[in-house]
């Protein structure tokens, strides 16, 4: 049996025009190199299996190519481009920095880089994984990768360039690779079941490309495990099967149920999802994903955004034809609250059945709301509608209907009806009221007495007695420019009255739509003015004409906190 190699290295691009998604940085390197601009040290950073390696591989091999051409590729021809093909050239290293990342190891290279090249002109070192080096290791590399000789050139690679050092990131010139986008992925998919003689549809390939999640290493590895798995066919079912993915047909019905307000449908088709094995939170994510494609749709500016298949899109424009604006977001916003709960719910399956019920009823809320704006029906003549009993019967009980006693015998329609009624009817009597009433510029003292009697209530209710004591020997009164002066018997009290200001404050706010300001002023209170609140000032107090106490406290070990 034949040594079956995967896809990811038979395919792994050795050419720059080769590399797929990375158009910005090939062509950078190739005029660096046409130009002769070439640096002694790069970072190559970006998430995995995006060509970092590649492209490292790629351009070390075209700095030592003998028959460069026009076009900056290796000719394949060359004996350095052999040898490098074959793994014995002796003037391109590669470590793996990930298990070699010891000063030892690095000081192993650093003793390498003295020695020229042979026959060729430069000596490349390939350093991947390179944010895995000790900070030893770095330090001993510093000064190498500062200054190095004349015909060394570096190639760093890394995922996460936050971990590297300052000093080093300083000496390199520093490429970002991005993420594979879906379209040139399936492309290259395509390109590669060529080869292979593969048929695939492109729903099932643009489920590879979105699965790999921007890494073409990913995208292939998948395809060969659905290559395995359903041979040279390899179809949207295989695919849904083979990685576990909920069929998007589900969505496009549930879709349409929540539209037509039906729920039983939801509840069933959601049992279904539930009997093949699917978690209630990735169908709320999955529905959410296809909720926001369906608004993606609604505008030719942003329908680039679509990343599926040219068959699923039309499905998906569609739908999105028959979905309001109005009906989308709602829905976006219900499925992001169940997103955000579902983890804390002890009831994950009823959460997600509650989301559907309240998807069915997104379009009959919005539509009774707009026929009450249009069509304002009285209240009397609503309730009598609504109402299961005859009119006679109603009308005999009262001439005029009174909402409270109405409500039992409504419907879950009409009480909604009545909300927005009344809501109605609270702001307008807010708009009617006149200014001076909403909103009041001078304190009166009058007002001061109010919020003060408010405020004790308060104190009472939270059964802070002793505080309601102390408030009663302050003084309280109006100043200039809406100041309340507060005086109060020595400076120990305070801290008390700055514990209340803020509540003083929001009552005077909730009110009268104003926050004073305070001023308080201590005043030195005599001996017959004096107030003893705590059980320490008390004891005190006795204990100066009675000094036997401090004796019998002390005996006793008293402590009046």
């Amino acid at each position: 049996m034949d040594n079956f190699v995967v896809s990811s290295r038979k395919y792994r691009p050795a050419t720059f025009d080769a590399v797929v998604g990375q158009s910005h940085i090939t062509e950078t390197l190739k005029n660096s190199l046409r130009n002769n601009h070439l640096a002694h040290a790069f970072l190559f950073c970006g998430p995995r299996g995006v060509g970092k390696t590649t492209n490292a591989r790629i351009l070390a091999k075209v700095i030592n190519c003998q028959n460069l051409g026009p076009n900056i590729e290796p000719c394949n021809e060359c004996e350095s481009c052999k040898s490098f093909d074959s793994g014995s050239s002796f003037n391109i290293f590669e470590l793996d920095a990930a298990s070699n990342n010891s000063v030892e190891d690095i000081r192993g290279l650093v003793e390498q880089v003295r020695y020229p090249p042979q026959g060729v002109k430069y000596k490349v070192y390939i350093i991947d994984e390179v944010h895995m080096l000790s900070t030893a290791a770095f330090n001993a590399f510093l000064k190498t990768l500062e200054e190095p000789p004349a015909y060394a050139i570096f190639i760093l690679a890394t995922t996460e360039r936050h971990k590297i050092l300052p000093t080093i990131l300083s000496r390199c010139q520093i490429f970002n690779f991005n993420r594979i986008k879906v379209e040139d992925c399936v492309a290259y998919l395509k390109e590669i079941c060529l080869k292979e003689g593969v048929q695939a549809d492109d729903e099932a390939l643009h489920v590879i490309a979105q699965k790999s999640d921007g890494a073409m290493r990913d995208a292939l590895t998948i395809f060969d495990q659905l290559v395995s798995y359903a041979g040279n066919n390899i179809t949207y079912k295989s695919v849904a099967e083979n990685l576990n993915i909920l069929d998007y047909d589900y969505y496009f019905k549930i879709t349409d149920a929540c539209m037509g307000q039906n729920v039983p449908q939801c509840l069933v088709m959601f049992d279904e999802i539930l009997d093949k094995g699917f978690d209630g939170h990735l169908f709320i994510n999955g529905l959410s994903e296809h909720l926001r494609n369906l608004l993606v749709c609604r505008d030719t500016e942003t329908i680039k955004l679509l990343e599926v298949a040219d068959s699923v899109g039309a499905l998906y424009a569609q739908q999105s034809k028959a979905a309001s604006t109005t009906f989308l977001l709602n829905a976006l916003n219900l499925c992001n609250q169940s997103d955000i709960q579902y983890k804390a719910s002890r009831n994950q399956r009823l959460l997600v059945e509650l989301l559907l019920i309240k998807l069915c009823h997104i379009n009959s809320l919005v539509d009774i709301k707009k026929n009450f704006e249009l069509n304002p029906v009285p209240l009397e003549r609503a309730a009598i509608a609504e109402s299961k009993e005859p009119v006679a019967a109603i009308n005999s009980k009262t001439h005029i209907v009174s909402p409270t006693v109405s409500l039992g015998g409504m419907s879950a329609i009409y009480k909604i009806k009545q909300k927005i009624i009344d809501t109605k009817n609270s702001v307008q009597a807010a708009e009617d009221l006149p200014q001076a009433e909403v909103k009041i510029d001078i304190i009166t003292q009058q007002m001061l007495d109010n919020v003060l009697a408010d405020f004790k209530l308060q104190l009472d209710s939270k059964n802070k007695k002793m505080l309601h004591n102390v408030l009663d020997t302050f003084q309280f009164s109006l100043g200039e420019n809406n100041f309340i002066n507060i005086n109060i018997p020595g400076n120990h009290n305070i801290s008390m009255i700055e514990e209340c200001k803020p509540d003083l404050s929001q009552i005077f706010f909730d009110k009268y739509m104003i926050r004073p300001q305070f001023n308080i002023i201590a005043i030195a209170s005599t001996d017959k003015q004096a107030y003893y609140f705590t059980n320490q000032e008390r004891f005190k107090k006795l204990a100066e004409d009675r000094p036997y106490l401090k004796d019998l406290a002390k005996r006793l070990d008293l402590r009046f906190d």
